[in-house]
């Protein structure tokens, strides 16, 4: 049951709040068990309004687009807040793009090209949301969110509202310091002035690479490992390879034949099936070389 304080104070609440809710067609792997509860607040407000109300021992799991996330089969305790299209919304001022959580990375970098700002392009091939970028410090093509990071919103687990600057988080690789609790809501990327069609061309560039490279029309999470941090060694896609995991199946789960730090939902795979399977690879890559390869997914729930 909904725990008390939250009943009490849901009649003062603008979003939607359902039980039992269904998650797995919000994530690209198409696989996964319900939450427990799914928030969808309001705004920014009503999201403080909800944090604030709830009990302490309420768990909280926020989830952007589901690109680089695998929910187990027995789903997810507690409630799950998926953010509203009105913390998408994006400005430009001036040389900065202010970007709400739950804009697209890629809207936000057409909108900067489109504005004559370089530094952003890197944005159009991370498949997630700015929320999520910020999260996990992302980044592709050499260029992270680290680079162009100038300041954030946030919300505490109390429900306060949290002014960041870049002083205030550090980031190193696929993550940042900010605390597990706090809940984005609101960037201020850094841009470049220059020509729009420059960027563009960049940008169009880095896009036909990462469709030529990557199984981007596949039902999957994005680069399942992070690399070994060993400067100067192989990928975690090289090591993968070198293990004999390109292709592999477990249940409806493969390891991508185009881009071997893929895992593919081939049509009916379970949760089970491609954690399993990443575990597998993990083992294999281990066994040849020595070297433990460090999950990038989120896997959250139960199994």
């Amino acid at each position: 049951m909904m725990n008390t304080r939250l009943r009490e104070a849901w009649p003062a609440m603008r979003g939607k709040l359902h039980e039992r809710a269904p998650l797995k067609d919000f994530l690209w792997f198409r696989v996964g068990g319900p939450a427990e509860f799914l928030f969808r607040p309001a705004d920014e407000e009503d999201l403080c309004a909800f944090l604030a109300a709830k009990a302490r021992s309420l768990l909280v799991t926020v989830i952007g687009v589901g690109s680089n996330l695998l929910v187990r089969d027995g789903g997810i305790r507690g409630a799950v807040i998926r953010l509203p299209s009105s913390l998408g919304r994006c400005t430009v001022e001036k040389d900065r793009v202010r970007a709400g959580a739950a804009a697209l990375d890629a809207a936000v970098a057409r909108m900067a090209a489109d504005a004559g700002l370089g530094g952003l392009e890197f944005l159009r091939g991370i498949p997630g949301t700015i929320g999520g970028a910020l999260r996990m410090n992302a980044g592709c093509y050499g260029r992270e969110i680290k680079d162009v990071f100038v300041g954030a919103v946030a919300v505490d687990t109390g429900g306060r509202r949290i002014e960041l600057k870049a002083g205030d988080v550090s980031f190193s690789y696929r993550s940042c310091s900010a605390p597990e609790g706090l809940i984005f809501t609101e960037a201020v990327l850094q841009g470049v002035p220059e020509s729009a069609e420059a960027v563009r061309a960049r940008m169009n560039e880095l896009v036909a690479q990462r469709e030529a490279t990557q199984p981007v029309r596949a039902k999957t999470g994005g680069s399942t490992f992070k690399n070994p941090s060993a400067p100067g060694g192989k990928k975690a896609w090289q090591l993968i390879e070198e293990a004999g995991c390109r292709g592999l199946i477990r249940g409806g789960a493969q390891v991508s034949k185009k881009h071997c730090n893929f895992l593919i939902n081939t049509g009916d795979a379970r949760a089970s099936d491609l954690e399993g399977l990443g575990e597998e690879v993990r083992l294999r890559v281990a066994s040849r070389s020595g070297i433990d390869l460090e999950w990038e997914i989120k896997r959250v729930g139960v199994s």
